[in-house]
C-alpha cells in the first residue's frame, strides 16, 4: 500500500493507522465512557467491562478514520491538520476508508455479542452521526455544525452506562447533556484562535461566518447553560457533595475564563491568550467533572 508524494513512494505504517484514529480525541471518549460505566448502578464482570471500553475506543477510532478519509482535501489546506497521513501523502484514501469501516463493524459487532445490543446500537449510531451527519453534512454547511454535531462526542458515557444496566435513565442523559453543552464553548474557543485555518479550508465555523464578537457572546451564554447542567445531578439527588463541590468550583473557573473571552476585543493582543486559556481549561474541566461524578456515585453505592 503505497502512494506517490513528490515523486517518492511512501508506505503507510502502523503509526499512520494509529494517527487515523485521532488518539487524543479517543482518550477523552474512553475516559467519559469509563466514567459512565463506573457511575452506573449494578455490577459488570471486569472482562465484559474491558470489552465494552475497548469497543467504544475502537468505535471512536473508526469515526476518526472515516472523518479523515472524507476530509483529506480539507485537512491539506489547514496547518493544524496538513501533517495527517492522508494530506501528507503517506496513505491511500481507500485504505483509510477500509480501515474505518472495518473498525466500525468490529466494534459494533463485538459490543452487541459480548455486552448487549442497546449499547451496540448507541455505538453504531454515534459512529454514523459523527462520520455522516457531522462530517459530511453539518460541518461543511452550517456555522452551527459544532452545536448539533456535539452530540457525537456526548454518547460515550451513555454507552458505558448502558453496557452495565441495559437501559438509559436520567443521569446518563445529564452526562450526555454535559458534554453536549460543553462542546460549543470548547470548540469555539479553538475556532477563535484558529480562525484563519478554518477560513483557508472554507469551513463555516462561527467566527468566520458571524464574527468574533458574536462567537464570544455565544461562548459566554453557553457557559451559563453548561453550569446549570453540571449542577443539576446534585439538585435532583443523583450525586452527592463530592461532585457538587467540584462542579461548583469547575464552573466558577469556566465562567471566569469565558467572561475573559467575552470581554476581549478582536484588536487586543490578550484576546488570543484568553481563548487559549479557556480551550486548555475546558479539557481539564471535562476530565475532572466526570472523574468526580464517577467517584461520587461509587461512594454512594
Amino acid at each position: 500500500m503505497t502512494i506517490a508524494t513528490n515523486n517518492i513512494s511512501l508506505p503507510a505504517d502502523w503509526r499512520d493507522f494509529w494517527a487515523l484514529t485521532k488518539p487524543r480525541v479517543m482518550s477523552l471518549v474512553v475516559f467519559t465512557a469509563l466514567c459512565g460505566l463506573l457511575a452506573a448502578p449494578g455490577s459488570i464482570h471486569p472482562v465484559i467491562a474491558f470489552t465494552a471500553i475497548l469497543c467504544i475506543a475502537t468505535g471512536a477510532g473508526a469515526s476518526g478514520a472515516l472523518n479523515q478519509w472524507y476530509e483529506a482535501e480539507l485537512d491539506a489546506k489547514m496547518k493544524r491538520t496538513a501533517g495527517r497521513p492522508l494530506p501528507d501523502g503517506r496513505m491511500e484514501r481507500a485504505s483509510a476508508l477500509q480501515f474505518g469501516i472495518g473498525l466500525a463493524a468490529f466494534s459494533v459487532g463485538i459490543m452487541g455479542v459480548a455486552v448487549n445490543w442497546l449499547s451496540a446500537a448507541i455505538l453504531a449510531f454515534s459512529i454514523f452521526f459523527y462520520a455522516v451527519v457531522y462530517t459530511m453534512w453539518l460541518k461543511p454547511n452550517t456555522p452551527q455544525n459544532i452545536v448539533i454535531g456535539g452530540a457525537a462526542g456526548a454518547f460515550p458515557p451513555v454507552i458505558g452506562w448502558a453496557a452495565v444496566t441495559g437501559d438509559i435513565t436520567l443521569l446518563p442523559v445529564l452526562m450526555f447533556a454535559l458534554i453536549f453543552f460543553w462542546t460549543p464553548p470548547h470548540f469555539w474557543a479553538l475556532a477563535l484562535f484558529m480562525k484563519s485555518d478554518y477560513g483557508a479550508a472554507g469551513i463555516p465555523m462561527l467566527p468566520n461566518v458571524a464574527g468574533q464578537r458574536a462567537t464570544r457572546n455565544q461562548i459566554f451564554g453557553y457557559s451559563f447553560v453548561l453550569a446549570g447542567i453540571a449542577i443539576a445531578p446534585v439538585l435532583i439527588g443523583l450525586a452527592g457533595m463530592i461532585y457538587g463541590a467540584t462542579a461548583i468550583l469547575l464552573n466558577a473557573i469556566f465562567l471566569a475564563l469565558a467572561f475573559a473571552v467575552w470581554r476581549s476585543e478582536t484588536t487586543e493582543a490578550s484576546a488570543m491568550k484568553a481563548e487559549k486559556r479557556l480551550f486548555a481549561f475546558s479539557i481539564l474541566y471535562l476530565f475532572v467533572a466526570f472523574a468526580s461524578l464517577a467517584l461520587d456515585r461509587m461512594l454512594l453505592a
